[in-house]
């Protein structure tokens, strides 16, 4: 199993009104076969969050965006609440993250490729 670290996520709940805040783990599958990604989300003052499995197609991209990924129990990121996430998959694939804040006028957009 291959694993990476995100150490720096968070899911504001604020936004300028047009553009939602919003984070996303960006993969791609350069492989022949079906690959699953698992990720686990870390928190300072609670247990962590696990059982969020994706799969991404053979020869495909796909935006995992946290906003919209649930778990097993059907739980989804919480908000305003840092965390850091650990990124598990079958085989070595590139992994981008990506955030969006949108918290005031002046936008942001930070991203890091692992």
């Amino acid at each position: 199993m291959f694993v990476k670290y995100i150490p720096d996520g968070f899911y504001s709940s604020k936004g300028n009104g047009l553009y939602p805040s919003h984070e996303a783990v960006c993969v791609i599958n350069p492989y022949e076969e079906k690959i699953t990604v698992f990720l686990t989300l870390y928190f300072e003052d609670r247990e962590k969050i696990g059982g969020f499995e994706v799969d991404v197609q053979a020869e495909r991209t796909l935006h995992i965006r946290m906003d919209k990924i649930r778990n097993k129990e059907g739980i989804g990121v919480p908000r305003d609440v840092p965390y850091a996430m650990k990124i598990e998959c079958e085989k070595q694939i590139p992994i981008q993250y990506s955030r969006m804040d949108t918290s005031q006028a002046e936008m942001a957009l930070c991203t890091a490729v692992l």
